[in-house]
């Protein structure tokens, strides 16, 4: 693989949070999701992954490339098209 999508990264930039409100957990958490599976354990990650890409989508991101490897070296790939953010994701809430 030489290019790849950086979820974390784009996480980011979506939703505005700084680089550390991009940890699986905490990302996971604040969209009202709990971890599913065991921790550090690479499918279960995998599918946590999935599920946060998939809820992306729904929320309007554009899922593209935006790292890859070229002469050994890890690039960022830039866009010319700024990526559209929407709101940070906030926790449900829950009516009594």
């Amino acid at each position: 693989a030489k290019k790849w999508i950086n979820i974390r990264k784009l996480y980011g930039n979506f939703y505005k949070v700084p680089r550390n409100q991009t940890k699986l957990t905490i990302m996971l958490e604040n969209l009202g999701m709990s971890y599913d599976g065991r921790p550090h354990s690479g499918l279960d990650d995998s599918k946590n992954i999935a599920r946060i890409a998939i809820r992306m989508l729904q929320d309007g991101c554009d899922l593209r490339v935006n790292e890859r490897i070229h002469g050994g070296q890890l690039m960022t790939v830039s866009s010319s098209v700024p990526l559209e953010g929407a709101p940070a994701p906030q926790m449900p809430r829950y009516r009594n």
